[in-house]
């Protein structure tokens, strides 16, 4: 069993703003609206739209405007999104990934490249960095649902590969392709999950100080505040006193 390193695998948000908030919000919707019209508008048919609703109620988000954002999928004026994913270095020559949903390529990989150079970065080729990734479903429970002992066990029923637990919680990894049977095999015995996701796992991490950190999450905050991206991740790690520092 692995020690878990929560700043390994950073999806780092600003959660305490209301427009951040609003932010938020708005890729969560885009991504429940993407998963509802690319399958059934019936979450309990269609495993992603299951696991995005399930990511949008962990943020707390309004059932009317997940209700709203699957509805949107039905109507014949819903955008058509492209998925995209960028790669890059930034600062300290951390990779990066970048994933984006997109209704103007030529727009979002303009914008992409110019905040990676405009922040210390520099955005590669496809295939540049995600060599350094492995691509997993990824479902979190609390502390509070069991010692680790008990949720590997469980992990092992539910067809998981592996567990990292700390004090903080679980975190349960799987083939992306198995992520939505295993987090149903999960719920029935732990109960609930904190999210079910899939995401990019590091096969190795860059140390980075503080100088390192403050301008790898510049970086990372001006990828995020762009409408067309949904999620940045990164292979770095630091130590709690320079997290604390930030």
């Amino acid at each position: 069993m692995a020690g878990h390193s929560k700043w390994a695998n950073i999806q780092h948000r600003k959660g305490k703003q209301d427009a951040v908030r609003a932010k938020l919000f708005s890729k969560l919707s885009k991504e429940i609206t993407v998963a509802a019209k690319m399958g059934d508008p019936d979450p309990d048919k269609n495993p992603r739209l299951r696991l995005a609703v399930k990511e949008a109620r962990a943020a707390s988000m309004p059932k009317d405007v997940i209700e709203r954002a699957i509805k949107k999928s039905q109507g014949g004026d819903a955008d058509t999104y492209e998925e995209i994913r960028y790669e890059g270095y930034g600062p300290g020559g951390v990779a990066v990934i970048v994933e984006a949903m997109t209704d103007n390529r030529n727009r979002t990989a303009s914008n992409v490249r110019s905040t990676f150079a405009k922040n210390g970065g520099n955005l590669g080729e496809t295939g540049s960095v995600a060599f350094m990734f492995d691509r997993k479903g990824e479902v979190m429970y609390p502390a509070s649902v069991g010692d680790a002992d008990t949720v590997m066990m469980a992990a092992i029923e539910a067809g998981a590969e592996d567990v990292e637990s700390d004090d903080e919680g679980h975190w349960i990894y799987c083939a992306d392709t198995d992520l939505a049977a295993v987090s149903t095999a999960l719920e029935a015995q732990l109960g609930e999950s904190e999210t079910a996701k899939l995401v990019w796992k590091p096969r190795t991490s860059t140390a980075l100080d503080l100088e390192g950190m403050q301008a790898l999450m510049k970086l990372i905050d001006a990828l995020e505040d762009d409408d067309d991206v949904q999620t940045v991740t990164a292979n770095f790690e630091a130590t709690d006193e320079v997290m604390e520092a930030l």
